[in-house]
């Protein structure tokens, strides 16, 4: 079962951010842009990850920019906080984008 939506401390965070790869933390967001090889590549990526999101209900903000870069931030925005699932969705979307490079 996915984790839960409760407010993280501040080392709690510090440490789930040190088990991701790329990952940045930005006020109370994570973000990581990630390039992909072409623009159908990157919108391959978005639909894939989308169903991961969709699935958990969990929902990124996602930005496509230049013509092959994705800028995904994560942040529970029912409490305003990042929570367990942001980092677990980030894992995902790490695995996602594995199998499209």
């Amino acid at each position: 079962m996915i984790g839960g939506r409760m407010k993280l401390t501040d080392q709690a965070i510090k440490e789930q951010l040190a088990q991701l790869e790329g990952w940045s933390l930005e006020g109370k967001q994570i973000w990581k842009r990630f390039e992909c090889k072409n623009f159908l590549s990157a919108v391959e990526f978005v639909n894939r990850l989308a169903k991961e999101a969709e699935d958990i209900n969990h929902h990124p903000d996602i930005l496509i920019s230049n013509w092959n870069r994705v800028t995904i931030h994560l942040t529970t925005h029912s409490q305003g906080e990042l929570t367990e699932i942001d980092f677990q969705l980030a894992k995902k979307i790490d695995k996602v984008f594995d199998t499209i490079t």
